[in-house]
């Protein structure tokens, strides 16, 4: 199982460190955190103790409903579950019996320094614990955003994946990662695709070398991540063997348990590969507004037909 420290969270979100500087090697694993409510009333039979703990404006002035004693019990219910750690989004000057607890018991308790609302910050905690942790495998590859949308280059080392990638990055598209492309499965229908961190901005041509793209063509060139709608395996070319029907049954490829759209695009000399990559994910769009062509060409068949036979 995939986790990260509390250390971590206190870096990414400039976090200050109120007290247990010396337990932020704790770890996370889970993708979601928790606001104690029921939890605070005494009811703990669903009690997430594994996720990061936040404490907002209405947990506190709950608190603070209580009498001291009873305050005291409760928070001291909460702490004795060992969560990960504490987040408190405002009013921490009040909350003088969360440290003592916190302290006693080895937890965290962690400040956030920007002025946000609970919400907010949630939104952002939860979407970086999300792609942090998520499942995820390198696969050999190109991953590029061609005009918005996520595209995976696939095909034998030397077949021409970078090179199709350069032409690509020359016509205002950018690239994600080359050779090492790892996936992240977000959710059951969500695949990200990014690179491994040392081969970030690097595109690598045969003849030429090491590229960075970012000091070639500037920061339009580079994408940090993106999501994976098509899969398009780049293969050599064969005689007689390209599909040549209006509209072929839709092929997918599994990550992970996530169907990804597939093609394959066969290569040969004066073949223009990236333009079609470009028709290939120009069309998935269109596809996912409602839009077929080979259904609306039939269509007008169709309609022509069926006027010749009125006539």
């Amino acid at each position: 199982m995939k986790s990260i420290t509390v250390e971590q969270l206190v870096r990414k979100f400039s976090l200050k460190v109120l007290v247990g500087e010396d337990q932020l090697h704790n770890t996370i694993t889970q993708s979601r955190v928790h606001r104690p409510g029921l939890e605070f009333v005494g009811h703990f039979d669903f009690f997430p103790t594994e996720r990061v703990q936040i404490l907002g404006k209405k947990e506190i002035n709950y608190l603070f409903k209580l009498d001291k004693e009873e305050r005291k019990v409760r928070i001291g219910n909460i702490v004795k579950y060992h969560p990960p750690c504490f987040i408190v989004t405002a009013d921490e000057e009040r909350l003088e019996y969360l440290p003592k607890h916190c302290i006693k018991e080895g937890i965290p308790l962690l400040i956030t320094k920007r002025p946000e609302t609970t919400s907010e910050f949630i939104t952002k905690l939860d979407g970086y614990l999300v792609k942090e942790l998520a499942p995820e495998i390198a696969v050999h590859g190109v991953c590029l955003n061609v005009s918005g949308i996520g595209v995976l280059l696939r095909g034998n080392s030397g077949v021409g994946k970078s090179e199709t990638a350069h032409t690509l990055i020359g016509r205002g598209h950018r690239l994600v990662a080359d050779d090492i492309v790892v996936l992240k499965k977000l959710s059951p229908q969500t695949l990200l695709g990014t690179h491994d961190e040392k081969n970030k901005e690097f595109l690598a041509l045969r003849s030429v070398g090491l590229l960075n793209v970012v000091r070639l063509y500037g920061r339009k060139a580079f994408q940090d991540e993106t999501r994976i709608a098509l899969d398009i395996k780049l293969t050599k070319w064969q005689k007689d063997a390209l599909n040549n029907e209006l509209d072929h049954e839709p092929q997918f490829t599994e990550y992970m348990g996530v169907k990804v759209p597939s093609l394959e695009i066969q290569l040969y000399p004066g073949r223009d590969v990236a333009g079609l990559i470009e028709a290939a994910a120009n069309n998935w769009y269109l596809k996912q507004q409602g839009y077929n062509a080979a259904e609306e060409f039939l269509k007008r068949i169709e309609a022509d037909f069926s006027d010749s036979t009125s006539e």
